[in-house]
């Protein structure tokens, strides 16, 4: 059916409508309280004269539809496809940091408790966001520490013959070997674990105070004081939260800066009163905004009169681009993207959103947003007062972030250090970084090498090189393990401190074999990663499934890089000096009378090839026996004398073969 004919047909409730390619792509999706008035707006004129606009119907051939009961699905379906199909004519979330969950991981035969940064459908519980982004680590750290319950990457399927160090000290109930406990006993644990993620505090301090007294009846006082401890900690917690939920509400409060054709958006979290964190968006590519003339169309009056600064006969006034933009640039259309992709699918959304900029469908997306999370939620564009003030602060703060991507103004060290934290979810802010790499000719010479990133800077005092004892052929796995085996074994012996962070060149394989490594040493909690050469993807171990794609443009990525080019700069280096070593030693063994001792008596004599090449007749005396030194004289020299030119021979005939000169 011809494109027009299909709209004529298209019903006049609301519902989601998506434009297809040639090749059957997905290339926008919209929504709409009247699908045929919103589709059919697209082929008016004034709508064609808008470049995206013009560029999307050029480029589409069809038309789907899905009808839905209201708006509110409507908008909750168009976020959803948004997200599956990524069109290009949309405008994409992109954010360079996302908040961390607590995951429970209750589909494994021993849950654990992890950290992690997207939310799937695998069975397990998931608690958050939590921001700033170390609070989840500070509440892991605190579930390990109080209840036992592990955090390490260990796979938890199978048993081992000895427990890690965590056990010894008394931070985990040690389920990787049979018999250290119980499944009640941990059962037990995990349900003390989610009555506390789930805020269900009454209830636990009531169970553990059960236990407690019966732990005592029973004359077992040390399970007894365990309970004591933990019912402390927990009245010490609940105690923080009164005096936060006595504090202000929670809000968000948006900013941006447009120029040249890039954007960057800034969103602040106040909890409680305080600014608790902020994080960034940037786009380099921003779409046109195609909806924006056909949005236009659906605002009522009502609406336009409740947008401040409007002018009721010039509704197109909510879509005018804020001082620095351009027409290609809606602030308003741009807002109602963003908003709907950050909150409909989150648990929790503040009772207050601050936008800079008024959209049109601001109060569907606020009844809906009510609606999913039980509370009311304001979204509001404050003109003056305190909450203008925060809204130019992030504004103001939107200007640096666009200064500092876009006009790759450095970072400071501090600032790198905290966004690879974020990037990598490691537990601690990087001090010190360890890189290894491999490197051989097709298994000929395999050499590792491990350069030193410290507090800044490469540290090269701190580099190490290693010859790859016990591996033949190409097999860089098992060379990568018996590598950080052999470093961090030596760590463990001097009782020396683990770095921040353990950077492996090379994919999964190298980072699995890495990760074996550890194991063995029972560093089970060691924050380690690897960096993918061409695709330049970063894979954090024990979360390979979520591999860390960075910007281009990112410092964190920039250093990441520089650590690892240098690994293996010092590698190809370290393995080229080894493949010179090993060409002149087979240089010296085809001289008869001369084996594996005496080459190695005269490379430590004299240093070099060159220099025994150049030592005269005595000096190889000094060595070897004389019948030997004259066969060394003889083999250099008549090397030296065939690979000269007949004049250089004629120059100097005292070099001809069988003479005694160098």
């Amino acid at each position: 059916m011809d494109l027009h004919e299909k709209i004529r047909t298209l019903p006049t409730g609301p519902g989601v409508y998506l434009y297809r390619n040639a090749d059957g792509d997905v290339i926008y999706v919209g929504k709409a309280k009247n699908l045929r008035s919103r589709v059919r707006s697209y082929f008016l004129d004034a709508s064609q004269a808008n470049a995206k606009t013009g560029s999307l119907m050029r480029e589409a051939v069809d038309l789907d539809y899905i009808l839905v009961a209201n708006e509110h699905e409507a908008l909750a379906l168009e976020n959803n496809l948004i997200k599956q199909r990524k069109p290009r004519f949309n405008v994409l979330l992109r954010d360079d940091k996302t908040y961390p969950y607590v995951k429970l991981t209750l589909g494994d035969r021993y849950p654990k408790i992890i950290v992690t940064r997207r939310v799937r459908k695998d069975g397990a519980l998931y608690y958050g966001p939590y921001f700033p982004g170390n609070l989840a680590y500070r509440i892991a750290d605190l579930i390990h520490r109080t209840f036992l319950i592990p955090s390490c990457k260990v796979d938890l399927s199978r048993y081992y013959p000895r427990p890690c160090l965590q056990y010894y000290i008394h931070r985990c109930l040690g389920p990787c070997v049979e018999g250290l406990t119980t499944p009640d006993i941990y059962a037990e644990a995990i349900r003390d674990v989610r009555l506390m993620l789930e805020g269900h505090a009454a209830e636990l301090e009531k169970s553990l105070e059960q236990r407690m007294h019966a732990a005592a009846a029973s004359e077992q006082f040390e399970l007894a004081g365990r309970y004591r401890d933990l019912l402390i900690t927990l009245q010490q917690l609940q105690e923080k939260q009164r005096i936060a939920a006595a504090s202000d509400d929670d809000a968000d409060i948006f900013g941006f800066h447009f120029e040249n054709d890039m954007l960057a958006a800034n969103l602040f979290h106040v909890r409680n009163g305080k600014i608790v964190d902020r994080r960034e968006f940037f786009w380099e590519d921003l779409p046109e905004f195609p909806e924006v003339q056909s949005i236009a169309e659906e605002v009522s009056a009502s609406e336009v009169n409740a947008a401040p600064n409007v002018d009721p006969e010039k509704p197109e006034a909510l879509y005018a681009s804020e001082s620095g933009t351009s027409g290609r640039f809606h602030p308003s259309a741009f807002f109602s993207a963003l908003l709907k992709q950050l909150y409909i699918d989150q648990q929790y959304v503040p009772r207050s959103v601050y936008v800079p900029v008024d959209f049109p469908d601001r109060a569907a997306l606020a009844e809906l947003l009510c609606e999913r999370t039980g509370h009311r939620v304001e979204i509001a564009v404050p003109q003056r007062g305190d909450k203008r003030s925060l809204l130019d602060l992030a504004g103001q703060n939107a200007k640096q972030s666009y200064d500092q991507r876009f006009r790759v103004l450095k970072p400071s060290i501090e600032a790198i250090q905290s966004s690879l934290q974020d990037a990598l979810n490691l537990p601690e802010l990087p001090e010190r970084i360890e890189c290894f790499d491999i490197s051989h000719i097709q298994g000929a010479e395999t050499v590792a090498s491990m350069v030193v990133w410290e507090k800044g800077a490469m540290n090269k005092s701190q580099y190490r090189k290693f010859q790859v004892k016990t591996v033949e052929g190409v097999d860089d796995f098992a060379s990568m393990r018996e590598v950080v085996l052999r470093r961090y074994r030596r760590l463990q012996e001097e009782h020396r401190p683990m770095p921040s962070l353990v950077l492996i060149d090379g994919g999964l394989g190298q980072l699995h074999a890495a990760a074996s490594a550890l194991e063995e040493l029972s560093f089970t909690s060691q924050p380690l990663a690897a960096i993918a050469k061409r695709e330049e993807v970063i894979y954090v171990y024990g979360q390979e499934e979520e591999p860390v794609v960075l910007d281009r443009r990112s410092p964190v990525l920039h250093l990441v890089q520089r650590i690892r080019d240098e690994s293996h700069r010092f590698a190809v280096t370290y393995h080229r000096k080894r493949r010179e070593m090993r060409d002149r030693d087979s240089d010296l063994l085809h001289i008869p009378g001369v084996g594996a001792q005496t080459r190695t008596r005269l490379i430590t004599h004299f240093g070099s090839l060159r220099a025994i090449q150049s030592a005269s007749l005595e000096a190889l005396q000094s060595v070897v026996p004389r019948k030997v030194a004259e066969a060394i004289c003889v083999h250099f020299q008549g090397s030296a004398s065939s690979s000269a030119t007949p004049a250089e021979r004629k120059l100097h005939p005292e070099r001809e073969e069988g003479s005694m000169y160098p």
